[in-house]
């Protein structure tokens, strides 16, 4: 489904079943998996991917260099960026930086992520947060600058770890284990 007012260039590549609503713009070398559905006025560059089932909220543009694996959530009017330095008479297009968000990842609304950073799997990070440095699978963060306060589950809980560094989701019952700062699911 493509909303009339929204511009798909040719070349873009669309999933089946994704929804691009409003406004939007997508340019022709822009790869959107299946089962996205991108809310009103996004923006999506040259050689963007986004992966199956991501939800990309209003006003959210994915500049070049931003890749999305699946099942991510991008909250409204997320902020991407591309050149750690930029300026209007400079033209630095050879040196955008990679922004990879990880499976299952949220990123709130507002919230702001510098290039050339890896958001790992099921990370959480709050809206309005800044983040400035690469952030763990699992890793809840918040505030500006982004600061790790805990962990989430693929679920999207709040886990909290016994002495044994082991927790239990309570919105799905699944084990994580947390070892040298790195947190994994456990087989049941």
């Amino acid at each position: 489904m493509i909303h009339p007012t929204a511009m798909v260039d040719a070349g873009a590549q669309i999933g089946e079943g994704t929804r691009i609503w409003h406004f939007c713009h997508i340019m022709p070398g822009a790869c959107i998996g299946p089962d996205c559905s991108l809310g009103q006025n996004v923006f999506v560059a040259d050689r963007v991917r986004l992966g199956r089932g991501v939800k990309v909220q209003n006003n959210v543009s994915l500049y070049e260099g931003v890749e999305i694996e699946d099942e991510v959530f991008l909250g409204p009017s997320v902020v991407f960026t591309n050149i750690k330095n930029p300026r209007a008479a400079v033209v630095r297009r050879t040196e955008y930086l990679k922004t990879l968000v990880g499976r299952g990842a949220t990123i709130g609304a507002n919230a702001t992520l510098v290039c050339g950073l890896t958001i790992g799997q099921y990370a959480f990070i709050g809206a309005g947060a800044v983040v400035t440095r690469s952030v763990p699978d699992y890793a809840l963060i918040v505030g500006n600058p982004g600061r790790q306060i805990g962990w989430m589950s693929a679920h999207g809980h709040r886990l909290h770890f016994d002495e044994a560094g082991l927790a239990t989701c309570p919105g799905d019952g699944q084990h994580y284990r947390l070892l040298r700062c790195k947190v994994q699911r456990v087989d049941s």
